[in-house]
């Protein structure tokens, strides 16, 4: 088992948790309009999603790799040119970091549900593990399925991580946009480096 590869993962996995998306910006703005704990209920139901997006790409990703190595090497390209294009496509776009306080108030379960079914029907997630995942196959002795549900593991739990640190310091967050009207070309920089930065790693590793 290569360690190194886990930690690289991991690493990688928080720094594409942390750039500002969907799922951050909806967590972060129903903490500080319902509160906290409405932060947390949703960072569980949008982590739940994950694994049925991991089981898609370990059950689909694992037959295809049994049949050749050239195979691999393909699917590791393809997840390179991809990353490559999130980052073209962050380069050209005008996004701007918006937090929408007006945020309607549901029961926990159903904000849990909402959460899992955001996540769930989003296809850019599946296409997303597709092209991070095999590149952080850490072992050539373990079987590659067990490696794909450690790898989603391992996303979940840093996910949740992160979105509950969020959602604890959604107030600190929200006055932290206001003060710096700046921060969107910074975090616009930031996200292009690091699509870049994994998809050398995913070609070369």
């Amino acid at each position: 088992m290569n360690y190194e590869i886990l930690l690289s993962f991991i690493g990688a996995s928080m720094l594409l948790t942390i750039m500002p998306g969907p799922d951050i910006i909806y967590v972060l703005a129903q903490s500080m309009t319902n509160g906290k704990k409405y932060g947390i209920v949703t960072s569980l139901g949008l982590v739940s999603g994950i694994l049925i997006h991991t089981s898609l790409v370990a059950f689909g990703v694992s037959a295809l790799l049994k049949q050749s190595e050239n195979i691999f090497f393909a699917i590791k390209l393809f997840g390179a040119i991809y990353l490559l294009y999130l980052a073209y496509l962050t380069f050209k776009s005008d996004e701007e970091v918006l937090i929408n306080t007006k945020v309607d108030k549901k029961r926990l379960i159903k904000l849990f549900k909402q959460g899992f079914l955001m996540n769930v029907l989003n296809p850019k997630v599946s296409i997303f593990f597709l092209a991070f995942f095999p590149g952080f196959l850490y072992s050539s002795s373990q079987n590659t399925m067990v490696q794909f549900y450690v790898l989603g593991g391992l996303f979940m739990l840093q996910a949740l991580l992160i979105f509950s640190l969020v959602s604890l310091l959604s107030g600190n967050f929200a006055d932290y946009l206001k003060r710096h009207p700046t921060f969107n070309s910074k975090i616009k920089l930031f996200k292009i480096l690091v699509f870049v930065g994994i998809a050398i790693f995913i070609l070369f590793s």
